[in-house]
């Protein structure tokens, strides 16, 4: 399941998957946050926040992952992931080359270093 969370300026879209990730939680809670930051900003900062109890992925919401991940390739300013789950993590780093955005991996006990990260103003982010 994903969850779209408060707390983060507008131009940042948050969520939390917590359980078993479907394609259904992209379509219905992940694109919908995404187009409608996307109708009042050119670029965007993504943070994911993967929970422990999380259980993993569907096919299906893998594929929605890298499709709506290409479909706003050049509208990512920032991308913070949050998890401990190693298996992820190194996945992030191995395909971090691909995306023309500042991409950073955190721990779960680093999610506020994460949140200052993500959410500090353009003129800062580096």
């Amino acid at each position: 399941m994903i969850t779209v969370l408060s707390g983060f300026p507008d131009d940042v879209v948050a969520v939390r998957a917590t359980g078993r990730v479907t394609r259904d939680d992209y379509a219905q809670v992940l694109v919908p946050a995404i187009e409608r930051a996307l109708s009042s900003h050119k670029k965007l900062s993504f943070y994911y926040e993967l929970a422990p109890e999380m259980q993993g992925f569907d096919v299906g919401a893998m594929w929605e992952d890298a499709r709506v991940g290409i479909a706003h390739l050049t509208r990512w300013e920032r991308i913070a992931v949050v998890t401990d789950v190693e298996w992820l993590r190194a996945a992030v780093n191995l395909f971090r080359f691909l995306v023309p955005a500042a991409v950073r991996v955190f721990g779960t006990g680093e999610a506020a270093e994460a949140k200052a990260w993500i959410s500090q103003p353009r003129a800062e982010h580096g």
